[in-house]
């Protein structure tokens, strides 16, 4: 190949260079704010992990896997990973393979970023060599990889169905821009790289668009236009980008390494929350996960919606949305860049101003305080206190297994502090977490059991509580029954567990509940189960979901768990089994009722 311009310039590269110094700017100043933005500890963090190796090389492998390949959508539906996948690593590949060929053919021109770009107006090929045949091949056939990619997303906007989404989000004027100038990009640069086919070079595609072209036109007048056409699509598409959806492209590469790097979201709209926020896709995936989308005029509340209104900083509709959620984690579980809608939501909370103060620093303890030396502490919570069946049974477990416990809120107790924590009430929380603390550890028990997921949860993230081992009532049944000390009768009762959010989102408890279960009968699941699982309507994590609302959330996780027709609904949460009760005519039990009932 050679250069057929001297200069090795054209003014129609000025809109593409224009638009990617615009963005490059743009970004690389808004990731300079997130990163100051970030506390002390949290900045000193980040800087160390990415000289980590183990850390570096999980960041690359990250990055690779969410951000081209988008393995985590390919698990969820694989004709909306393909899409995905396709435009992500086919536009790398291109960009990749476009510069390996100005390396081989022109370096003097390797300083000059938009020469990969239009590479193929800027040289000719004077004569077919192999490695040129290959370049050719491949650069053709990941375009053609892109164009598949552009086809299938117009397809989804007309179909969404089709790609396992029955919801999607609302596009912005300017989303529309930038989406309707992705479309063109690609299909621009192939009619530009056939005009030029026949001067320049190519492979299978280019040369065949190059043969129709030739056959009507005699000279190559329409050449420069459609190089100024893929210019300009590129411009409109780098210029708009920070103002869009396709914002969370650049903005993800951050997230990923900040995330690695073990930070959690401590300001509500600054730092890594910030970084979230800007990395939501708005890809509606949360949408369909959501619960509440039971109800279509819910659909604004989700996650999603809440992302746009903090970029816009909407502080009405922030407000409203933040509240407007169970915080079951579904979103978080789905989102394919790993957005924690849940937290996000808290931290909004967090920041709300209160005309009522609590504060519960006055607490004595010590009519509250219990010996279980070397014993394991029972703490039932205050939802266990209000389903009283469950304390009994679980007690009466206890006690045919020989477990020596005592019982941590027999007399009264203080609340774990997670609805507290939930509603962004940090100081007060805290304050319940000392006050519990300091009544474990005088204890001197060596085993914490709790009831109640929402209890569980928290005591694992929040407490301090080294040395002494904090299990679910799931997990020990489990154990008593795996070691002996609890034998359980077997019948033909058919039981679906619903996994509770707390439970299984919140802390990956899924297994030992089932294979307790499969011990006392047959085992059927839910429709949708596990990460998957429908929360029951009952949550505490919404501040002011109504009461209608929460029964057809309630009513549509019921008809989840009947489709196989079970004779008993199983959960392992008071708040759960309660809420479940009022509407269900299938009767609902905790999974220590069952065993309690079953064990010879």
């Amino acid at each position: 190949m050679r250069e057929r311009f001297l200069t090795g310039y054209n003014d129609f590269v000025l809109p593409f260079m224009l638009g990617m110094a615009f963005t490059l700017i743009y970004c690389l100043i808004g990731m300079i704010r997130i990163i100051v933005q970030l506390p002390k500890e949290d900045r000193k963090r980040f800087f160390l992990s990415l000289v980590t190796p183990k850390t570096m090389l999980k960041n690359i492998k990250d990055i690779f896997c969410d951000c081209l390949l988008h393995i985590k959508i390919w698990k969820r539906n694989k004709l909306l990973g393909y899409m995905h996948s396709s435009i992500a690593f086919g536009w790398f590949m291109v960009i990749v393979i476009g510069h390996i060929e100005v390396f081989l053919y022109t370096p003097h021109r390797a300083k000059l970023f938009y020469y990969p770009i239009f590479f193929r107006y800027f040289v000719a090929e004077t004569e077919t060599t192999m490695k040129g045949a290959v370049l050719f091949f491949l650069m053709d056939f990941f375009l053609l990889v892109v164009l598949s990619g552009i086809f299938l997303a117009i397809v989804k906007r007309i179909r969404s169905r089709m790609f396992g989404m029955r919801r999607t989000t609302n596009p912005s004027f300017l989303d529309l821009v930038a989406m309707y100038s992705l479309w063109s990009i690609f299909p621009l640069r192939l009619l530009a790289e056939g005009f030029t086919a026949d001067i320049s070079g190519g492979s299978f595609l280019t040369k065949s668009l190059n043969y129709v072209f030739t056959s009507f036109l005699s000279d190559h007048a329409n050449m420069l236009p459609s190089w100024w056409a893929y210019s300009c699509a590129l411009g409109i598409f780098f210029f708009v980008l920070p103002f869009t959806r396709y914002m969370h492209i650049p903005t993800e590469i951050l997230l990923i390494p900040l995330r690695n790097s073990g930070i959690k979201i401590k300001n509500a709209r600054k730092g890594f929350a910030k970084a979230q926020v800007w990395s939501c896709p708005s890809c509606g995936l949360c949408i369909d996960a959501c619960p509440m989308g039971v109800q279509k005029a819910n659909i604004k509340d989700t996650t999603v919606y809440l992302n746009r209104q903090l970029r816009r900083s909407n502080e009405k509709r922030i407000e409203e949305i933040s509240d407007k959620c169970l915080l079951c984690g579904k979103c978080t579980s789905v989102c394919p860049v790993g957005v924690e809608g849940d937290k996000l939501r808290i931290a909004q909370r967090s920041i709300r101003k209160y005309n009522i103060s609590q504060n519960y620093s006055g607490i004595d303890t010590s009519a509250l305080s219990v010996r279980s030396e070397g014993k394991v502490l029972y703490y039932a919570g205050c939802m266990t206190a209000l389903t009283p069946a469950i304390r009994k049974s679980m007690e009466s477990l206890l006690r045919k297994a020989g477990v020596d416990y005592e019982l941590m809120d027999k007399d009264g107790g203080i609340c774990c502090g997670r609805p507290m924590w939930m509603a962004g009430r940090f100081d007060q929380a805290r304050q319940m977490v000392e006050k519990n603390t300091e009544i474990i550890r005088a204890s001197g028990a060596t085993t914490l059991l709790l009831t109640c997921p929402i209890c569980y949860k928290i005591f694992k993230e929040k407490y301090d509580l080294e040395g002494i081992e904090i299990i679910h009532h799931t997990e020990y049944i489990d154990r008593l029954v795996k070691e002996g000390r609890l034998k359980i009768r077997k019948d033909d009762v058919k039981y679906v567990f619903h996994d509770p959010c707390e439970l299984g989102r919140g802390c990956g408890i899924y297994d030992e509940p089932r294979e307790v279960l499969s011990c006392a009968g047959e085992l059927v699941e839910a429709e949708k189960n596990r990460k998957e699982s429908i929360c029951c309507g009952g949550s505490v994590g919404s501040l002011t979901l109504s009461f209608e609302k929460r029964k057809a959330l309630t009513e549509n996780a019921i008809n989840n768990l009947t489709v196989a027709s079970p004779d008993v609904i199983v959960t392992a949460c008071p708040l759960c089994r309660s809420t479940f009760n009022r509407y269900s005519s299938t009767p609902v039990e905790d999974i220590a009722e069952i065993i309690d009932n079953k064990v010879k």
